[in-house]
């Protein structure tokens, strides 16, 4: 079972959120907060998979909440969801250790794959906006003038992988890059994100671009 707690400042969407979700086969609702000092002291109790994290709500916005749930070593991962495409909160949201964003106009299915996506590990980033998300906020956070210590711990291959992760492949894509079977490149994924301390995927894209690994277009 999946357990999913709503951070969002307007009843009427945590409640379409919850009629959605509880609706769904494995996986429930376990607490709604407006507010993200509110989220903070819920996930403490009832340490959901996944929070549903609001962007702009009074008092501590989404991103603060994320950086103190994250921050604290929490379990539970933060799929933001923002209104707007190119917010620069959730720039700063990905920053803070979100595990991805979507756009509150998704389609209902792709929330409920995005959300178990996130409890298992993955990250999620609108597809649309990948590219724009990276190129837009990167490029103005300049390299690493040394190398990071982590690099000299991965071997050639997961360099590779690590930057292929930068550019934005997907498992898939990397497979064929490099002639591997999505299995391999699942164990290379896995092994690069554990040597350079990253949660996800989109930790590992930060890390590439902060060290100069893969440059904004």
């Amino acid at each position: 079972m999946t357990t999913v707690l709503i951070a969002d400042d307007q009843p009427l969407q945590r409640m379409g959120f919850k009629m959605l979700l509880d609706g769904t086969p494995g996986m429930t609702v376990v607490g709604e907060a407006s507010g993200g000092a509110e989220a903070v002291r819920m996930i403490d109790q009832s340490r959901p998979d996944v929070v549903l994290m609001d962007v702009r709500m009074p008092g501590m916005d989404g991103i603060e909440a994320t950086r103190r749930i994250t921050a604290a070593g929490s379990r539970t991962r933060v799929l933001i969801l923002t209104t707007f495409e190119l917010d620069e909160y959730v720039y700063a949201g990905l920053r803070a250790g979100a595990s991805g964003f979507l756009l509150k106009d998704a389609r209902p299915e792709e929330l409920i794959a995005a959300i178990r996506a996130v409890a298992a590990g993955d990250s999620v980033v609108a597809p649309s906006l990948t590219r724009k998300l990276m190129d837009a906020y990167l490029q103005e956070s300049a390299p690493a003038t040394s190398e990071d210590p982590r690099l000299g711990a991965l071997s050639e291959r997961e360099r590779e992988v690590l930057e292929a992760i930068g550019q934005g492949a997907t498992n898939t894509e990397i497979a064929e890059r490099f002639t591997l079977t999505e299995s391999t490149v699942k164990k290379h994924v896995g092994r690069v994100l554990f040597k350079i301390g990253a949660r996800d995927r989109i930790q590992a894209v930060i890390f590439a671009y902060d060290n100069g690994l893969v440059h904004p277009r």
